[in-house]
């Protein structure tokens, strides 16, 4: 996908040479730095955007030969939130419901059970312009689960989301990919990808720089290491000693200690023991390599 060039500028080649298929029931994790192409294969593959080049098919119907095939077979969340600024909650879960075939009893049944399902209660009978951005998004993610549609597209879905909230929408996700619903999303927290994605895409530049499973995606960052060490008192000095290790990441709060080490297992427990002679530990953690971790590490070498 090449966008044209505006003012001066090159050409942008946002997409080049991705090739990816996602299984039904499955949750598709698209990861990448900003600017790496995500939400413009997200636009293509929901018809919103012509690719320039290539070919893509969402359950068989092509893109662009077949769009309306494609968008009654689909559901969308991107980043801009869209809801009907002058309907009501209910009035914007009902109206979506009827733009996807449901009559209007079954649509009004819907989006009460949706609107208990999201606690958004209080707010069924505002305009969705008198409501905050977060809750705006909230009745915008809301929608997606009005009419089951066989695939859905999610683009950065948690934003504006408190943690209890996201925690149990990520718990509906699932409950959806078990009924067979397939889910491709972006997002730029780690943690979330880790916890939901059956197969995460690594992009950078748009282009596919790993593929697989958390597990396969770990065996590309070998001999990274998560470390977090508890110590009585803070030995003088520490700081500047462990900035010499060359820590990916380096986090000193009070008496903790949390750093990403790039070394031998050995090495490791090396560099342990040496600190544990310095000061006495009371709490010593290490793990393999984070998603966050590899992310980091696949997108500064690429």
């Amino acid at each position: 996908m090449v966008y044209p060039a505006r003012r001066r500028q090159q050409p942008v080649r946002a997409v080049n040479g991705m090739s990816f298929a996602v299984c039904r029931g499955e949750i598709f994790g698209l990861l990448g730095p900003n600017g790496a192409g995500k939400t413009t294969i997200l636009k293509i593959l929901t018809t919103l955007l012509t690719p320039t080049s290539g070919r893509a098919e969402v359950l068989g119907h092509d893109v662009v030969a077949e769009p309306l095939a494609v968008r009654r077979a689909i559901s969308i969340v991107l980043q801009e939130t869209a809801v009907e600024l002058f309907l009501s909650v209910r009035d914007n879960l009902v109206t979506y419901g009827r733009f996807h075939g449901l009559d209007h009893a079954e649509a009004q049944r819907r989006a009460g059970q949706t609107i208990e399902k999201f606690f958004l209660s209080e707010y069924a009978g505002q305009k969705a312009q008198d409501l905050s951005g977060g809750l705006r998004r909230r009745v915008q993610v809301a929608k997606m689960f009005i009419v089951p549609t066989p695939v859905m597209f999610l683009d950065e879905f948690s934003t504006g989301m408190d943690p209890i909230l996201k925690r149990t929408v990520m718990g509906y996700l699932r409950e959806e990919a078990a009924s067979g619903r397939t889910i491709v999303l972006t997002t730029q927290v780690m943690s979330e990808a880790e916890e939901l994605c059956d197969d995460i895409l690594i992009m950078h530049r748009g282009r596919s720089i790993a593929q697989g499973d958390l597990n396969k995606l770990k065996l590309l960052a070998r001999d990274v290491y998560d470390v977090t060490l508890t110590f009585e008192t803070i030995p003088p000095g520490l700081g500047g000693e462990l900035e010499a290790l060359k820590p990916q990441r380096l986090q000193i709060d009070h008496g903790t200690v949390e750093m990403t080490l790039k070394a031998q297992e050995r090495e490791v427990l090396e560099t342990i023991a040496g600190l544990a002679a310095r000061a006495r530990l009371l709490h010593v953690e290490v793990s393999g390599a984070s998603l966050e971790d590899i992310f980091v590490e696949l997108t500064k070498e690429t």
